[in-house]
């Protein structure tokens, strides 16, 4: 979707769930660096999708879960290191020291929702979140740095204010979404489309978002790209299946 030469590091087991997900990313042209995690099953979710095209989805993580700070690949030639937390957080946290140290941009969609330890808050370029995930890193900041006495931030510009993340996202659903770039507050309005499934709007919005600005986009630009590729992807039912390609959303963005 984004249109850009993409790596992936995966762990998987060594069963037949392995399989579908693989070849399809292969047939992505997704360069895969594949761990086997033989004693563990290959991470899956079960989704349920309401009549308006919400979802809900339970995960197993499986072999994920097994992904340690030595899998992770040389990053000579990455511009971007985009990352979320269906993995293990310490493992998390060794790739963006080791990404920092190349130069790399970390790039985090906090997703599920945690608290973060602010080490790793640190070493983030640009942080990606939903509003119940944007809510549930600032509730952690502040009651860590001031348990005393913790000052509510009730909206979103007052949360957004809390964080030090050069650069912070936060998706909106139908609202669009907005960002905060140091001092700079820049909003996107949402797409306008039938809703079939929004399962997997989240990941697309961020794999094109960052593909974008490895690119050279402005956030404003990429923003909008990221936000045409999302709609998209609700377009049509499944998760890999739902995503668009990059000729596609081109072409969305000039009729829209």
């Amino acid at each position: 979707a984004g249109g850009v030469a993409t790596s992936m590091l995966l762990a998987v087991g060594d069963d037949a769930f392995a399989v579908p997900l693989l070849d399809s990313l292969t047939q992505a042209q997704v360069y895969l660096h594949t761990v086997r995690i033989a004693d563990q099953p290959t991470g899956t979710a079960f989704i349920c999708v309401s009549a308006d095209g919400e979802n809900a989805i339970t995960v197993a993580p499986g072999a994920n879960f097994s992904l340690a700070a030595e899998h992770l690949p040389p990053l000579q030639g990455v511009s971007h290191l985009l990352m979320q937390l269906e993995t293990p957080l310490p493992t998390v946290l060794a790739y963006a020291r080791a990404a920092k140290s190349a130069g790399v941009q970390v790039v985090l969609n906090a997703a599920p929702a945690q608290a973060l330890p602010a080490e790793l808050l640190a070493l983030v370029d640009i942080l990606v979140v939903n509003e119940g995930e944007l809510t549930a890193i600032v509730e952690a900041q502040t009651s860590q740095t001031d348990s005393k006495n913790p000052q509510p931030a009730n909206t979103l510009q007052d949360k957004l204010a809390l964080l030090s993340v050069p650069t912070v996202v936060v998706t909106l659903g139908v609202a669009g979404c907005v960002a905060r770039v140091g001092k700079e507050i820049i909003q996107q309005i949402a797409y306008m489309v039938d809703v079939v499934d929004s399962t997997a709007a989240g990941d697309t919005f961020c794999g094109v978002l960052v593909a974008s600005l490895s690119q050279g986009q402005t956030i404003a630009q990429a923003l909008q790209t990221a936000s045409a590729a999302a709609a998209l992807a609700c377009t049509k039912l499944g998760a890999q299946s739902s995503i668009p390609e990059h000729a596609e959303v081109k072409r969305f963005m000039l009729s829209a």
